[in-house]
């Protein structure tokens, strides 16, 4: 065999055996498809039709925001005034809140046992500080939530406040269907099993001597519900669902318990009714 024979023969053995290892590597290790690709941070995929719920008011900041509390601690069982800003990455106190719920601004006290809770509407002052009067009864930890929309985000803003004295705390309530709103009426919870990750839909029937109460419109729906989780007393996003009554939405983020704040408008006045739930993981 003449010499460019025997170079043309090594030439396309080299070539056979380049393809062969090609075939063979995609086949020990091949392109991941779209739909192989692992859920990020090695978490399972979230259940069809439902998002991650994001939790709120656990941090004194977020984003470019930062709450400013003016008032870190009162007295117990005295009339005293709330003050506090919404400062930008600037340091300059923001002006500009959207209205959600009928409001610029809801402020929501709750002490760390989650009782003693406070749905307040305050007012804002020409230098950006809000108000608002406050009477808390029981000393302790609280937490204070400044509620709000900007530039059309949703923000909840956290911070601790101090009343002082000796705190005496209380433990959760346990679990149950029908709770008392005061003044004869009766708060009954229907909900599907509560699963984490999944979006519940909470429906409250409101009675008053066995008969049925229909709730006034309050904050633009037929109720306001606030959701905390117990222990970091993370804050959830509820919102109101269409209907005649108290009928809401939200995605539990994690298993444990929560208690739910449901505040109704029965004959001019505002209730509460406030309910333990357990979440299954």
């Amino acid at each position: 065999m003449s010499a460019p024979v025997r170079l043309a023969a090594f030439a396309a053995l080299l070539g056979a055996i380049f393809l062969a290892a090609s075939f063979t590597g995609a086949a020990i290790d091949p392109e991941p498809r779209a739909d192989e690709n692992p859920p990020a941070h090695g978490g399972a995929q979230p259940a069809h039709g439902t998002a991650p719920q994001p939790v709120r008011g656990l941090a004194v900041s977020a984003g470019d925001l930062r709450l400013d509390l003016a008032t870190p601690a009162l007295a117990p069982d005295a009339r005293s005034t709330l003050r506090f800003r919404v400062l930008n990455q600037d340091g300059a106190p923001v002006r500009d809140f959207d209205v959600e719920h009928e409001r610029r601004m809801h402020l929501i006290l709750v002490r760390r046992d989650m009782t003693g809770f406070q749905h307040l509407h305050p007012t804002m002052g020409a230098d950006g500080t809000w108000s608002a009067p406050v009477r808390l009864g029981d000393a302790g930890s609280y937490r204070v939530f400044a509620d709000f929309s900007h530039a059309g985000t949703a923000r909840t803003l956290g911070a601790d406040l101090r009343v002082s004295g000796a705190a005496v705390l209380r433990a959760l309530p346990a679990p149950a269907r029908t709770v008392s709103a005061g003044d004869g009426l009766r708060v009954t919870l229907a909900a599907p099993s509560l699963r984490a990750g999944r979006e519940a839909d909470l429906r409250f029937a409101i009675s008053r001597d066995g008969d049925t109460v229909v709730p006034e419109p309050y904050l633009g729906a037929r109720g306001h519900l606030v959701a905390l989780r117990e222990g970091d007393l993370a804050f959830l996003h509820v919102h109101p669902t269409a209907g005649d009554g108290a009928a809401f939405a939200t995605t539990f983020p994690s298993a444990g318990r929560y208690r739910l704040f449901l505040q109704v408008k029965v004959d001019g006045a505002v209730r509460t009714a406030a309910f333990t739930v357990e979440v299954a993981g």
